[in-house]
């Protein structure tokens, strides 16, 4: 009878275990708005280099892996002697690290920063779907990495890649699968996500831009945001009808940062044009600007000039980081700058940390401590490092930091970078270089 109830209370602390453990399947985790929810974190890193659950040696590339169902995908770029190369999808085991299936194919690049694809996989009712540099779309099989249909934006759709290549990780809304696709009269095209099927296609734009799509709820109406280099625009997700546009003319198409939401209102940054508030009308008629940034430099910014980093809203803050890497606080009311720091990054052009806040969604243990002020954050900076601190109105408090993996890029002869967002799942971060990607466990035991 004892090693019946101790067999069943293992089996219960083991079924606990996979009950509250989360997935990140897509750009943006679960709910694709760059928070981690799941509980039983550590508070504070280990000085040095994090010790990790596996290595896998893989290819370079810049786009971050997606955690699914007890599997990892991750997409990179082979180089191959005397030919043009290839990218390929990689399956893995995300207990052990083991390749379980690949997919590779040939793909010559003409993009600039030719260093691998750049959107990260997304994983929806067993299926897999990956966009490449080169505007190579496929849906998989999750378990097999069969092919189930692909497409290619300049074959399909005439899309002239942005200098830069496709980035943008596409959308699962409901039955379809959305993107920016780029292509004439079709900048976002929606296709029905287990066929292929092409559903709808809307916009028009002289540059693509490499934001992803996102719905967001403004007061009961579903409405699909994309931003591209001309405006900012609301789509109906269900037709691709056009409900409205606010001119938003981004220089070298760099839209980047996915537009954040807090009740009515939408926030843009942009690394040369600087940030602007929208006041978001709840029945999709239409849009206006609260306040704009008033510099369009790089260099002298006012408010929050963001190259890659998504930013934290709030509602009454924003946290980003701006052009030369300064870890900004914004007053979200008017984009008043409250401070900023280099601490968590380092001073130069584009240098780049990822913000994703630690928002557990469990009960409080007896006799925890409430909730402090402001946002407990992991930071993924461009050096490699992990690093947990409180961001606040009142500044910057740095908790611990360790290395989590090396930055393996050089960037045009000026320092060694990562630029590929982690993933945070199964109480761990999952991170890649240009040479392997990692699995260090965070949890609190």
């Amino acid at each position: 009878m004892t090693n019946r109830i101790v067999i069943a209370g293992l089996i219960s602390l083991t079924c606990g275990h996979f009950a509250v453990a989360d997935d990140w399947p897509q750009w943006g985790g679960p709910n694709r708005d760059l928070v981690w929810r799941e509980s039983g974190l550590v508070d504070t890193l280990p000085e040095g280099t994090l010790p990790r659950v596996w290595s896998t040696p893989i290819g370079e590339g810049y786009a971050g892996p997606a955690v699914a169902d007890g599997r990892v995908y991750v997409t990179d770029r082979i180089h191959a002697e005397g030919a043009d190369g290839s990218e390929r999808v990689l399956c893995l085991d995300a207990e052990t690290g083991e390749v379980l299936w690949k997919h590779e194919y040939e793909c010559q690049y003409t993009v600039s920063y030719p260093a691998g694809p750049r959107a990260t996989p997304v994983i929806d009712e067993g299926r897999v779907y990956t966009i490449g540099a080169m505007g190579h779309m496929f849906c998989f099989d999750a378990a097999t990495g069969g092919i189930i249909w692909q497409k290619h934006f300049p074959t399909d759709f005439e899309t002239k890649l942005p200098i830069w290549g496709m980035a943008a990780s596409p959308l699962v809304e409901g039955d379809q699968l959305i993107t920016l696709v780029g292509g004439p009269e079709a900048l976002v095209v929606s296709f029905n996500k287990r066929t292929g099927e092409e559903q709808w296609r809307a916009l028009d734009d002289g540059d693509v831009g490499y934001c992803p799509p996102v719905v967001f709820d403004f007061g009961g109406t579903r409405q699909l945001i994309q931003w591209h280099p001309s405006a900012v625009s609301s789509l109906d997700p269900a037709t691709g009808k056009v409900n409205w546009q606010v001119p938003f003319a981004i220089q070298a198409g760099l839209t980047i940062p996915m537009p954040r939401q807090h009740g009515d209102r939408l926030f843009l940054t942009a690394f040369y044009n600087g940030p602007m508030m929208l006041k978001v009308q709840p029945n999709a008629s239409g849009a206006e600007i609260l306040w704009k940034g008033k510099s369009e430099s790089e260099i002298n910014t006012d408010g929050l000039h963001a190259i890659m980093c998504t930013p934290i809203f709030d509602g009454t803050h924003i946290y980003g980081v701006g052009s030369y890497g300064q870890l900004r606080c914004l007053d979200a009311s008017t984009g008043e700058r409250l401070w900023e720091t280099f601490e968590a990054t380092g001073k130069g052009r584009w240098w780049n940390a990822f913000l994703v806040p630690h928002e557990p969604t469990g009960p409080r243990e007896p006799g925890a401590a409430k909730p402090q002020a402001g946002h407990q954050v992991f930071l993924h900076n461009e050096q490699g490092d992990l690093i947990i601190a409180r961001l606040s109105p009142a500044g910057y408090e740095e908790q611990s930091r360790s290395l989590l993996i090396e930055p393996t890029r050089p960037l045009q002869r000026r320092r060694i970078i990562i630029w590929s967002h982690p993933a945070f799942a199964d109480k761990s971060v999952f991170a890649r270089n240009d040479k392997e990607i990692v699995r260090v466990s965070l949890a609190a035991e």
